[in-house]
């Protein structure tokens, strides 16, 4: 046999060896995991989503080799510390409920994520969300001014000398702890549930141009309130809002889905 035959076969069989080895598949490598920690695999999901949060929005790929090594580290780290804080069973009480809901939290994040993108509203439901919206929403709108103080002494104080004449923006300049204080109280225009309670009701039964004959308490503390002007609302159109409307729509039909599940679910409640 010549020493070119003997090339030859040897060639051969490189070839033939070469080909009995499978290659592994993108799809096989994805599914490999990055480490394992005492038979806990840490999945490229994970890994992925730590260089994510650790290094602010990269990849693994955007890393340096180093940069990889010192982040796979710090994982299997954070699994090895983990199992030992099972061992020690530190995970009972407050500490393992938290991760229970963040968990449950995310599975249903996912179910709605999911949820939502066969669940586009239709114009109609669109329309019926507006409208109800509408029938909700402030008929009346207010403008304001306000003098914010610590106590109801003082307050009593201010409106005495209003009674006597004074001015109600320099009283408010004066003496206002409000931030509203440097443009004499004034709040421009707002609706009545932007505002806390107490004041929102002193408000509604002013007339224009009156302010409060005693002081309003609220968590704020103590307001002296004169109603400027009110004016009917005007809401807007329904094309200016339907995109803002969707997701609501969206959410509304979720939570239905969910009372569903619960009601066809074997619950047991605990007395």
């Amino acid at each position: 046999m010549t020493s070119t035959q003997i090339l030859a076969i040897s060639a051969l069989g490189m070839l033939l060896a070469a080909g009995c080895t499978k290659a592994e598949t993108p799809e096989a490598a994805a599914d490999k995991p990055v480490a394992v920690v005492n038979g806990t695999a840490i999945s490229r999901d994970v890994w992925n989503l730590y260089v994510k949060t650790r290094h602010t929005g990269k990849s693994p790929g955007d890393l340096t080799a180093d940069e990889q090594k010192a982040a796979l580290d710090e994982l299997i780290g954070m699994y090895a510390g983990a199992q030992e804080a099972d061992k020690q069973k530190l995970g009972t009480g407050e500490p393992n409920a938290r991760l229970e809901l963040v968990g449950k939290s995310a599975k249903a994040e996912l179910l709605y994520k999911k949820f939502s993108e066969g669940a586009q509203p239709t114009d109609e439901e669109l329309k019926a969300e507006y409208e109800a919206r509408i029938a909700e929403a402030p008929k009346t709108e207010f403008r304001a001014r306000h003098i914010l103080v610590d106590d109801e002494a003082k307050a009593k104080e201010l409106i005495a000398k209003l009674d006597a004449g004074a001015n109600f923006e320099q009283l408010a300049k004066d003496n206002s702890k409000d931030s509203s204080a440097a443009e004499g109280g004034d709040l421009s225009w707002f609706a009545p549930n932007q505002m806390v309670k107490p004041f929102s009701d002193a408000v509604q039964q002013l007339e224009v141009g009156k302010y409060t004959a005693t002081p309003v308490k609220s968590e704020f503390g103590w307001h002296v309130i004169k109603l400027e002007e009110k004016r009917a609302t005007t809401p807007p159109p329904f094309d200016a809002v339907k995109a803002q409307l969707g997701p609501l729509v969206t959410q509304k039909k979720f939570e239905a889905y969910l009372k569903d599940l619960v009601n066809t679910a074997k619950v047991e409640r605990t007395p």
